[in-house]
């Protein structure tokens, strides 16, 4: 009975063994799937000295699973998430600063080339005319930039926003799986199903924000930021927030445990993180410095302007009208300016150009912009461009170098929990083998068995 016993066990132990393999080999293609196998332990020998032993048995389920490796990967998906975003913004702002169609740099050299082709005729009406409608197409590029910088804010915070409600739907799943873990490792039921979908779950918030994973002894696992807050402790989960307040178009705040905490977006990381430093550093600047420099022509041409006389011998009015904050019309020629309210005589005689020569030379002025510093005015669209090319250059080269790493770190985990096909048909065969050669044992066991019968019969 023994030899019997043996190895029947060493069949239902090749029979679990198969079946592992199979679920590996069903899931294949399955993405965060961790490979299974059986742990076979052989039974020890009973009190006899002529024992040899009492078979095998499967002590457990293994997982292929290392943590230093699941820990890398998130890594690499929030450093990764951390430029994917932002490279769509950036590409958009280029093209359209960079269009001579719609650059500012244009809008200004054509504006003071009309400036400079009325020195020959100031009388001209259609050279004033000239200078009027270059003046207004001019307004219309500061305008419409500043439509575009409004619009990737609001599609910026837009984003966010969403980014938050998936990650809050990802937090809670999370917490939920852990107690669903706890409870499976506590009756003794297989989890690894449940601890791949959390860990899946964890791949995908890790995209989204920064984050540091711990291991708990029931099978959780507690999930923070990289600034310290808890999102998940055990079965407890926090709840982020984005919310408008009276200093920050966007605010984030998490909730947790009946205490708020009111987060740095900047250090958040991921995506959210990502968003966030697009948004600070550089299209606020950015529509900060455009503001300003259209804010220096209109007060520098307006006042020169007032210091000149008109045709008539009147003194000069202001052509532009500046509104901070306004996105369509910033920058626009005052409603109902005339070709003849142009005053570029100096001393108010007829012919005289000396105003219009200092019109002139505001081009080569010097501005001082906020994050650019003093440039010439001529200049100053030429070095914000050049400056977010520099910015999206690096985010390119940021955004490959982290694919890059998520690849092989993504690689790097398959290698130890990815399902390997040859390996699995391979298992296949030795664990048939090991079932044929235990159920010819239990042949030749009952052969004996026949023999010893008829012998005693």
């Amino acid at each position: 009975m023994t030899i019997i016993n043996n190895a029947l066990s060493g069949a239902l132990a090749a029979q679990v063994a198969i079946s592992a393999s199979s679920q590996n080999i069903a899931n294949l293609q399955t993405k965060g799937y961790t490979r299974q196998a059986a742990l076979l332990t052989a039974i020890g020998p009973d009190a006899s000295s002529r024992s040899a032993g009492n078979g095998v048995q499967v002590s457990s389920l293994i997982r292929f699973s290392d943590n230093y490796k699941s820990q890398a990967m998130w890594r690499a998906a929030s450093d990764q998430g951390q430029y994917s975003q932002n490279q769509a913004y950036l590409t958009q702002l280029e093209s359209v600063m960079g269009d001579e169609s719609a650059s500012i740099s244009a809008g200004i050299d054509k504006f003071f080339q009309a400036l400079n082709a009325v020195a020959g005729d100031p009388g001209s009406t259609p050279l004033r005319q000239q200078v009027l409608t270059s003046a207004s197409l001019m307004g219309e590029r500061f305008n419409g930039l500043n439509n575009v910088f409004n619009a990737q804010l609001n599609s910026v915070r837009q984003q966010r926003s969403a980014i938050v409600d998936s990650a809050n739907a990802q937090i809670s799943s999370i917490a939920s799986l852990n107690q669903q873990i706890i409870e499976a490792k506590a009756s003794g039921v297989s989890a690894s199903a449940l601890i791949d979908t959390r860990d899946q779950a964890i791949d995908e918030l890790a995209g989204k924000i920064a984050l540091e994973v711990s291991d708990n002894p029931d099978g959780s696992r507690d999930v923070s930021l990289k600034t310290g807050q808890a999102l998940v402790l055990g079965s407890m989960h926090g709840t982020l927030s984005a919310a408008a307040t009276a200093t920050s178009p966007q605010e984030f705040r998490l909730d947790f445990a009946g205490t708020r905490y009111v987060l740095d977006a900047n250090k958040m990381g991921g995506q959210l993180g990502g968003l966030t430093q697009y948004e600070t550093n550089t299209l606020l600047k950015l529509q900060q410095d455009t503001a300003e420099l259209a804010q220096q022509i209109a007060v520098r041409t307006n006042t020169q302007l007032a210091a000149g006389f008109k045709p008539n011998g009147t003194a000069g009015t202001p052509m532009f009208v500046y509104t901070p904050g306004n996105g369509s019309d910033m920058l626009k020629v005052v409603a109902g300016f005339k070709a003849e309210d142009l005053a570029f005589s100096a001393d108010g005689q007829p012919g005289d150009t000396g105003n219009l020569q200092l019109l002139v030379g505001i081009k080569n002025q010097s501005v001082t912009l906020p994050n650019l510093g003093t440039v010439l005015l001529s200049d100053a669209d030429t070095q914000l461009v050049g400056k977010l090319g520099v910015d999206s250059q690096l985010n390119k080269a940021s955004l490959k170098t982290t694919a890059a790493v998520r690849t092989q770190s993504v690689d790097d985990w398959q290698s130890t929990s990815g399902v390997n096909q040859d390996e699995e048909a391979v298992n296949l065969v030795e664990y048939q083998n090991m079932y044929q050669a235990n159920m010819k044992v239990i042949s030749v066991a009952n052969s004996l068995f026949d023999a010893t019968l008829a012998m005693m019969g």
